[in-house]
Formats: C-alpha cells, sequence, structure tokens
C-alpha cells in the first residue's frame, strides 16, 4: 500500500511491485479501503473519487490501464500534473508523460492558482484536468498564456461555452474531452469541438468500445475495465440525452433531487446556468427545506467586469424557462468555487 506521496515515490512503487509480481494499491487519502482476498500476479488497485458517494476499490491490470496511451517518443513535451497522481486520471497523465520520455511539472496539494504560476513559469505545453480547473485556470492566467499544444478535459462534463471560450484562448492547441471512469477504464476522446459525442457512436461503438442507453442512462461494454467484471455491459451512471446527431450529458442518476416530488438534476441546472452570458463557473446544490423537502441553490462566478444586476436578471431569464422545482431559489455570487482533490466540485451531502 502506497499512501499519498510524490510522483517519484508512486513510479518506483509501481516498478517494485511490478517486479515483484505483487499487488499495489495506490492510496488517495492514507486510509484506503483494505483490498478483500488479494490476488496473485502485478496489479493495481485504485480507489474511486467518492465525488458522490463512498469511495470504492478497482483492481486493475497494468496493461488495460496503458491501453489508450496515444502518441511516440515527445522529449520537448512540458505536462502539467492537476489530478492526484494516485487516481485514475493523475496516473493516466504520469504514465502517458513516462512514455513520451516527457518532462512532468507536479505540486502536490497545489491549487488552480498556483499550478497556472507554475504552467506559466515552465512553459507547460500539455495539460489534462477536469472542466472546473480549467475554468478556475483561465481565471488564474489574468492575460498571460503558456504555450499550449494539447488541451484535455475530463472527470466532468465539457459544457460548449467552456470549450468556446478554450479554443478562444488556445487557438493552436489541439482540444478534446476525454470520458473515463476507474471503474470501466478509459473509454474514448472527443476532438470536434462540440459537447457531448456523436450519437451515431450509440450504434457504432468507438475506439473497441460499446456504447448503449438503458433507460436513459449510458452503459458501456469496455475492454479495459476494471478485473473482477466479468465483461458484458456495464452502467456508469451517467444520464444522456439525444438532441439530433448529438449524445450530451445530462447528470448523474444518483444525483438527482427529490423537489417537492418531482426530481430533478443539479448538473443540468448547472449546465443552464454555465450558458449565461457572464457565468464563469457554478455550482448548483440542494439544500433542506421543510416543505418541499429540498430547493437548489446556486453559486455563481461572474465573469471578470460583469455586473451584478445584469448578470442577475440574464439568470432570472435562464432559469424562467425550467420546470419551478428545477429552479435555484437562492443564488449567491463568489470569486471562486472550492474544489475537491480530484479537481471536481464536491456534491455529496447535499442531495
Amino acid at each position: 500500500v502506497l499512501p499519498p506521496q510524490g510522483v517519484p515515490a508512486l513510479v518506483a512503487a509501481l516498478v517494485a511491485a511490478e517486479r515483484a509480481g505483487v499487488e499495489l494499491l495506490l492510496s488517495r487519502r492514507g486510509t484506503a479501503p483494505v483490498a478483500a482476498d488479494p490476488e496473485p500476479g502485478f496489479a493495481v488497485l485504485l480507489e474511486t473519487s467518492g465525488t458522490t458517494g463512498t469511495p470504492k476499490l478497482v483492481r486493475h491490470d497494468f496493461q488495460r490501464l496503458r491501453g489508450r496511451l496515444r502518441g511516440g517518443g515527445d522529449p520537448d513535451a512540458r505536462w502539467l500534473l492537476a489530478y492526484e497522481p494516485a487516481a485514475f486520471a493523475g496516473l493516466q497523465v504520469i504514465l502517458t508523460a513516462l512514455a513520451a520520455g516527457a518532462t512532468l511539472v507536479s505540486a502536490p496539494d497545489a491549487g488552480a492558482a498556483e499550478l497556472a504560476r507554475l504552467a506559466l513559469r515552465h512553459g507547460v505545453t500539455h495539460i489534462s484536468a477536469t472542466p472546473s480547473f480549467w475554468r478556475a485556470f483561465l481565471l488564474a492566467l489574468d492575460g498571460e498564456a503558456p504555450p499550449l499544444m494539447a488541451v484535455t478535459l475530463g472527470g466532468e462534463v465539457a459544457d460548449q461555452p467552456l470549450l468556446d471560450r478554450l479554443a478562444e484562448r488556445f487557438p493552436n492547441a489541439r482540444r478534446r474531452h476525454i470520458y473515463a471512469s476507474t471503474e470501466a477504464g478509459a473509454l474514448f476522446a472527443v476532438g470536434d469541438g462540440q459537447a457531448g459525442f456523436p450519437a451515431a457512436w450509440l450504434c457504432d461503438g468507438i475506439d473497441g468500445v460499446g456504447l448503449r442507453l438503458r433507460d436513459g442512462v449510458l452503459e458501456v461494454n469496455s475492454p479495459r475495465a476494471m478485473l473482477g467484471h466479468d465483461g458484458g455491459w456495464l452502467s456508469t451512471g451517467d444520464v444522456v440525452e439525444v438532441r439530433g446527431d448529438r449524445a450530451l450529458f445530462a447528470g448523474r442518476l444518483d444525483g438527482r433531487v427529490n423537489v417537492g416530488g418531482v426530481k430533478v438534476s443539479p448538473e443540468a441546472v448547472e449546465q443552464v446556468l454555465l450558458d449565461v452570458p457572464g457565468v464563469q463557473d457554478a455550482l448548483v446544490q440542494a439544500a433542506a427545506n421543510p416543505v418541499t423537502g429540498h430547493i437548489l441553490t446556486a453559486l455563481v462566478v461572474p465573469a471578470p467586469g460583469v455586473g451584478e444586476a445584469e448578470l442577475r436578471a440574464a439568470i432570472r431569464a435562464a432559469v424562467a424557462e425550467l420546470p419551478p422545482a428545477a429552479r435555484p431559489r437562492l443564488v449567491t455570487m463568489t470569486d471562486r468555487i472550492a474544489l475537491g482533490a480530484a479537481g471536481k466540485k464536491t456534491r455529496k451531502g447535499t442531495a
């Protein structure tokens, strides 16, 4: 078991575990759940993020973890590590940099502002991070920009306004958003600059992965899934809506909230707020209410130079088109939204 440490210790532990032919458990918090019935041979055990519930332990074959690593040797590349090293996404970044012979810039426990300063100082060329991190990163740059060649988003829904802002800020960078999970492994990447993914993939699959909807929830058949999964279809828990030729993410099934007998998705409402011009970031949560059980509340980060009164009017107009249960009853302006260790917005305990 490797407790939370830096990248060199993690890489050394991987090499040692592979040579010894034993399992390696990468702990993200120092209190990882105990692995039941350890199996012989080299494998990597990872914790899920626990964004919406209790973290679980997932066992992976090392070759499957490396199954979607792309690109050849690129010693001039400079990667910024914006994920926890022991998280699935963080390990993917580390392995990608190692495979390319690239430089990896890492600062344990640093926030978006500090990582933005490091990216500028070290001329970072590649960043993979959550959409929430990218919004904070753009605010922290304050006019300057690192020489990015690759911009990757993962871990949360990549909304169109953010994709457009990244395209405008980094016009020379290759931009894509990836879909993966600790349980299902690395699944697919979208590089056409649009939110969601082509609806045709639900019939044809992509990169060896089968995709389908069951009761509106995305299921996958992945050759890179966790060990112990007997093959076949695996539910992701992500609600997907097909609009025209596009499949769009509409929140987590387990994140829906009961508001006066109506099930609403905080993430779907959040997407409406993020579409409002002048909103840099937003977080929609549930709060207890003695009459309806819950109501929705929202934290909103205004874009620089946007007046509060003007922004509130635009938000009211946008949410007026939602069902009454889905309209946030309290909107609070803030300068930043706190992120969890995984770089995601934390909703645990709000439903």
